[in-house]
């Protein structure tokens, strides 16, 4: 079947819906200059005041333990290894502090799958974080993460999300989305953490339980062309169905020191991957510009392939880092590109809700050269408070059953 450019282009300028045939055909042969185009005017039609948005927050990677063991990451540790972390409620407060010190507004939360923390030292921490700083915002536990937490327990999603909303949970990240099709999650062995059915089931319920989340995409590894647009279709039909996903943040496998290996997509086929998504995901506001794995200039080359978000200052990454990319973009770095690519920045909050223009003008904030880790290196020690929770892994009754020193 042939397909017209001039039909699609205004069918899209119309603010129609594009099919599933029709974005595989823009996918593999529309011009790299016509898809930046038609995603510019899509971004202008959501977004006319020409306003870029960044948040200022801290992604804290809690623990690298992980019964997962996806071939593509190459951060997780398995249990009992010797690199394997937990962090202190103590070191959460301390990167609370130096998050709030840059006025970041949440913490990204997220971690392996670890079979030592039980759902009480998830309720334990968001507790104790909102009773220390109330209005600071939990964006914490991707959807595998809450699947896991629902075994371990033997309670629903359902009854999990409840449980982690009453202690302080305020909206969920959209990772471990990877791509959306099981013959692709059971190539990358991670259909045991979460199906595609199971990641949207999780997103579901927590549209229903009042929450706002996010969605991703990881591509680049095993997937066809199709299977990315069914990946985009599957949450544009969820969008449809609850209206919960605040935006859409796609990037490329990232393959250093990974299990599987193979090479890394071209920032070209990352902007055709989001001018597409900008055409498919039209009921999605947002779409934000994975610098983390691109680099600031390609990030700022997004703002004119429909994003329009630079996503977070992000001040802590562990997991992209593990696998070789090592970005830095501070505050005054992200406003630099968004003003040079003709934008004006503004500070959000994970709702879109704007917050004003860039903290480093209305205060003086330290400049940050390179992103922190979870832990400096050949730092081993062992938070004092995990005594307090049953292990369920020989390595953690093991660890759990000698005396412990409080961290320093």
């Amino acid at each position: 079947m042939s397909y017209s450019l001039d039909v699609l282009q205004a069918r899209i300028e119309g603010g129609g819906r594009i099919t599933a045939d029709e974005a595989l055909y823009l996918y593999r042969s529309a011009p790299t200059w016509w898809l930046g185009r038609m995603a510019d005017l899509v971004r202008q039609r959501l977004h006319p005041e020409g306003v870029v948005t960044y948040i200022i927050d801290r992604n804290v990677n809690y623990t690298n333990v992980c019964v997962a063991r996806c071939n593509f990451c190459a951060f997780y540790r398995p249990v009992g290894h010797g690199e394997g972390y937990v962090l202190g409620f103590d070191e959460i407060f301390r990167k609370i502090d130096e998050t709030i010190a840059l006025g970041g507004v949440q913490l990204l939360l997220q971690g392996g799958h670890n079979p030592d923390l039980p759902l009480q030292w998830y309720e334990d921490l968001f507790r104790a974080v909102k009773q220390r700083y109330p209005s600071f915002k939990l964006h914490a536990l991707s959807p595998p993460e809450v699947l896991h937490l629902s075994r371990m327990s033997k309670l629903s999603v359902p009854e999990v999300i409840a449980r982690l909303i009453d202690a302080g949970l305020d909206s969920i990240p959209g990772g471990g989305a990877e791509i959306l099709v099981d013959r692709v999650r059971k190539l990358l062995n991670c259909f045991g953490k979460a199906s595609a059915d199971e990641w949207l089931d999780v997103m579901r319920h927590a549209h229903r339980a009042g929450l706002r989340t996010t969605a991703t995409m990881m591509y680049g590894t095993v997937e066809t062309d199709e299977e990315r647009l069914e990946h985009m279709l599957r949450l544009r039909d969820l969008q449809d169905e609850t209206g919960g996903f605040t935006a859409f943040i796609t990037w490329s496998y990232q393959p250093d020191h990974t299990e599987r290996g193979g090479h890394e997509a071209t920032g070209i086929e990352y902007l055709r991957t989001l001018a597409v998504a900008r055409l498919v995901l039209d009921n999605f506001s947002n779409l934000q510009a994975s610098w983390v794995t691109q680099g600031g200039k390609v990030g700022q080359l997004s703002l004119a392939f429909g994003a329009n978000d630079m996503g977070s200052v992000m001040i802590e990454e562990n997991v992209v880092r593990a696998a070789g990319a090592s970005y830095c973009m501070d505050e005054v770095e992200i406003v630099r590109n968004v003003e040079d690519a003709g934008f004006t920045p503004m500070r959000r909050t994970m709702h879109y809700d704007i917050l004003g223009g860039p903290m480093f003008r209305e205060r003086e904030v330290p400049r940050q050269l390179e992103l922190a880790t979870a832990r400096a290196a050949g730092d081993t020690s062992v938070p004092a408070e995990l005594v307090n929770y049953p292990a369920r892994s020989a390595a953690g009754k093991r660890q759990r059953s000698q005396p412990q020193s409080p961290v320093a």
